[in-house]
């Protein structure tokens, strides 16, 4: 997300994408396609190194967590209405 890349928001939910092993970084306010960026892995890392933490997350799972520093919490993401 732009928000996450220009630095007005923390990462909150880490995605990893079961249908095409993507990664999706959402901050606070909900994802939208107009704030998508495609940037490397080790760019997010270098943003906000505690992602690292949930770098072993399987496809079809998330991550999320309150703050920055925060507890992460595990869960299968939810399928997408829309497929």
């Amino acid at each position: 997300m732009r928000q996450i890349l220009d630095g007005s928001e923390p990462i909150l939910l880490v995605v990893h994408d079961e249908d095409d092993n993507c990664w999706q970084f959402i901050g606070t306010t909900d994802a939208s396609v107009a704030d998508a960026k495609v940037v490397c892995l080790e760019e997010i890392a270098r943003l906000d190194p505690t992602v690292l933490e949930v770098a072993d997350l399987e496809p079809g799972w998330q991550a999320v967590r309150d703050k920055v520093g925060g507890e992460w919490t595990r869960s299968q993401h939810p399928e997408d209405s829309d497929d």
